[in-house]
């Protein structure tokens, strides 16, 4: 957990993602910027912010435009990876945030938050 911040009166964790992935850490920037999300945890919805270098854009996807995760072998876990979005003759890699953040990490960060 990198700290919290106040979203319309509530706590919010902040969680960088590049130490989740097992990069350095996230270095602050003009573009550094806090993704907002909603992350299933035993059934309770806990919001949590999520560290990331920039945004680019954001996208909405019909149904239609996701596909499958692709199998990349066993050397690489795509298990956070919950598809594959096609827009403009692009790909968009859509993580499962729900699979991204464990039960551990996220009992830990509702915790160091209280």
């Amino acid at each position: 957990m990198r700290g919290v911040i106040n979203l319309r009166g509530s706590v919010v964790p902040v969680i960088d993602l590049r130490l989740k992935f097992g990069m350095s850490e996230t270095v602050k920037t003009v573009n550094t910027c806090i993704i907002v999300t909603e992350v299933n945890m035993d059934g309770e919805t806990i919001v949590l912010g999520a560290l990331a270098d920039s945004v680019q854009e954001v996208i909405e996807m019909e149904p239609q435009q996701i596909e499958a995760a692709p199998h990349i072998g066993t050397r690489l876990n795509t298990d956070f990876i919950k598809g594959m979005g096609k827009m403009d003759n692009r790909f968009v890699m859509i993580l499962d945030i729900d699979k991204v953040f464990s039960n551990t990490e996220l009992d830990s960060v509702v915790g160091e938050a209280s």
